[in-house]
């Protein structure tokens, strides 16, 4: 009861400080601030500072402003405008239309960055401004952008997968194969969604450009060939060995620029908006990156997440019981966590449960991936949608209401995965093969 009181204090808190108007990152830290002032014995004032810059000068988080940076690019160049005209003759005959480019870039994006911020601020980079100037609501715009940010996690190469998969000794191998089927279904749904919101909301969707024949299709897809080849390189270069994941992001950068320049689109003025404009996001999310990490150490010194695993590996449930728990709770722990922390301070004390109850640890794997990532858009709060709050200005309610829908679908990708586990295990089962 005492855990309980003390996450219903740190929550309302939350809550306080985000509705009097401060900063996103500097609302983590205050709630962080007073945790460990309150509940614990260590001085939160040398644990801020020591986190804060630890936070900031990770070398692993390099990659996300160079992704960012080349998300810019193709936004203020002709790239990301060609990558449309590539993609709209094919997607014109389903209904939403160019609505699925936000699920599509997200899935192929997902497959580079391994990251749900560098994939939504990437993709939405390119993405918003277009289905804007053609006509798209916003609301779906940005809701399914926010939905779809997360297949960054669930599409392998996935960081959070290496986390689980040191944690918890299962092969990573098996992990980025486990994911592959459950990224494709979450996607496949995502679409199923805008499929059925564009049937029920026909004056909504701009009208299909005029029809073309195949050949003329394959001519305007000649427009996707930078983007492709982009892709390529970037991903080429992690899964050769030539690049990490961290230089990858730099090779995209380079690329996008030299694409770019080719086509006669880059420019003085437009280098200098991207960079800026790459600088500016990447402030933003940096400082919700260090609000969160400060939170995630305060966490710790509390023992609130440990505290609440075991209390859930006590109460005996049945392994549907567990698993309903435990959404619930990471649900919850995602107001206050990033995923990579949730399954590092929580793991050692829930696994043990899981395995007892019968439950496969490289099925819970992706289990935990999935709730994570309902995490990250968890009405009202959630880091996709800090994200999108800063690239678009627009009020966390409004975002968290557009995308409340996707996040529905999380949950029945949960519920699927659960009823059909051979959605997770089949692939890997035919590698051991």
């Amino acid at each position: 009861m005492n855990d309980l009181l003390v996450t219903a204090l740190l929550i309302a808190a939350l809550f306080a400080i985000l509705g009097s108007g401060v900063w996103i990152g500097l609302t983590l830290s205050g709630v962080a601030w007073i945790g460990m002032q309150l509940f614990s014995s260590r001085p939160a004032g040398d644990a801020m500072a020591l986190t804060i810059w630890g936070s900031s000068s990770s070398w692993t988080l390099t990659a996300l402003p160079l992704f960012i940076w080349m998300g810019e690019v193709l936004f203020r160049t002709r790239l990301s405008q060609d990558m449309f005209r590539g993609l709209a003759p094919w997607v014109q005959a389903l209904p939403g239309r160019l609505l699925h480019t936000n699920v599509i870039g997200c899935a192929i994006f997902a497959a580079v960055s391994g990251s749900s911020a560098a994939t939504c601020a990437t993709i939405g980079k390119m993405t918003l401004p277009e289905l804007q100037r053609r006509g798209y609501p916003d609301d779906i715009a940005i809701g399914s952008l926010a939905g779809a940010g997360t297949l960054g996690l669930l599409i392998p190469p996935s960081i959070i997968m290496i986390v689980y998969g040191v944690s918890a000794d299962v092969s990573i191998a098996q992990l980025f194969m486990a994911g592959v089927l459950p990224g494709v279904m979450l996607a496949v749904l995502f679409s199923g969604w805008l499929v059925l919101w564009a049937l029920l909301n026909r004056g909504k969707v701009p009208a299909a450009d005029a029809p073309m024949s195949f050949g003329a299709k394959l001519a305007e897809s000649r427009y996707l060939i930078p983007v492709v080849l982009l892709i390529a390189a970037v991903l080429g270069s992690i899964y050769a060995g030539i690049a990490t994941a961290t230089e990858a992001a730099a090779v995209g950068v380079v690329g996008a620029l030299v694409l770019s320049a080719a086509q006669g689109s880059l420019n003085w003025s437009t280098f200098k908006e991207s960079l800026l404009g790459a600088t500016r996001l990447y402030c933003m999310i940096a400082l919700i990156l260090a609000g969160a990490a400060f939170l995630t150490l305060a966490m710790g010194y509390i023992g609130l997440p440990r505290h609440l695993a075991e209390w859930i590996g006590s109460l005996g449930l049945s392994a549907g019981g567990l698993l309903v728990v435990l959404t619930v709770f990471y649900v919850v722990l995602g107001c206050f966590l990033d995923g990579i922390s949730m399954v590092v301070l929580t793991m050692g004390v829930i696994l043990p449960t899981v395995q007892k109850a019968g439950i496969d640890p490289l099925w819970f794997g992706i289990f935990i991936v999935l709730v994570v990532e309902m995490a990250q858009i968890t009405p009202p709060v959630g880091f996709n949608l800090f994200v999108l709050q800063g690239m678009t200005q627009r009020d966390i309610g409004w975002i968290a209401r557009v995308t409340l829908p996707f996040f529905f679908l999380m949950v029945a990708a949960v519920a699927l995965i659960w009823a059909f586990p051979g959605i997770v295990t089949w692939l890997p089962t035919q590698m051991r093969s």
